[in-house]
Order: structure tokens, then sequence, then C-alpha cells
């Protein structure tokens, strides 16, 4: 073998151990992609479960919000309805015609009408 042929042969040496490298780089770095994508595959779905779940209970939170909003408008309007009539109970007027039409009291010296459809 000449001089020659042993320079060629080690330049073809060094050019199969250089694709053979190129080849374990390649496959390294699809390696690398490959497990990042899992990764971010994994994360997204743990990010798009945990978006999911936060909606939910939002929602359920609102319609429990707007519930608490009716039931609290029922009770101021009962508590306004109770504070009119409590105001009523102080005029004494009221209190009279409250005893003449539930218990039949009248003041002396007042003569009670009866119509047919009300009772003596």
């Amino acid at each position: 073998m000449g001089k020659y042929a042993a320079k060629e042969q080690a330049r073809t040496q060094a050019a199969k151990r250089n694709r053979d490298n190129k080849t374990g780089q390649q496959a390294g770095a699809r390696r690398r992609i490959l497990i990042w994508l899992s990764f971010m595959v994994i994360f997204m779905g743990w990010a798009l479960f945990t978006f999911i779940s936060q909606q939910s209970q939002i929602s359920e939170k609102s319609a429990e919000l707007a519930k608490k909003k009716v039931e609290q408008d029922n009770t101021e309007n009962s508590k306004k309805q109770l504070m009119y009539e409590v105001n009523r109970l102080k005029d004494p007027e009221y209190i009279g015609q409250l005893a003449r039409k539930n218990y039949g009291m009248y003041l002396p010296g007042e003569t009670p009408i009866y119509t047919e459809g009300t009772k003596p």
C-alpha cells in the first residue's frame, strides 16, 4: 500500500467517523426535541385541565352569588315591609282601625254600622 493510498484510506475512515458522529448527534438532537415536546404536551395538558376546572368552579360560584343576591333582595324587601308595618303600628288611628276590624272594639259613643257582607 502506497503512501497516497494510506492517506486516502485514513481520509475515508475519518469521513466515515464524522458521518457516524453526525448521525449520533442528530439522534441526540431528535431525542432532546422529543423529550422537550413530551414535557410541553404534559404541561399543556395539565394547564388545560386546571383552566377547565377553575372555569367550572367560577361558574358554580357565580350561580351561587346570583342566588344569594336574589335572596338578599327578598330579605331587604321583607325588612322594608316590616319597617312600614312597625311605623303604622305606632299610629293610634291605625291601631283603632285594627281593633274595630279584627276585634269588634269601638270607641264609646261610636255606633257601628253593619251591612249584609259584614259580621256583627
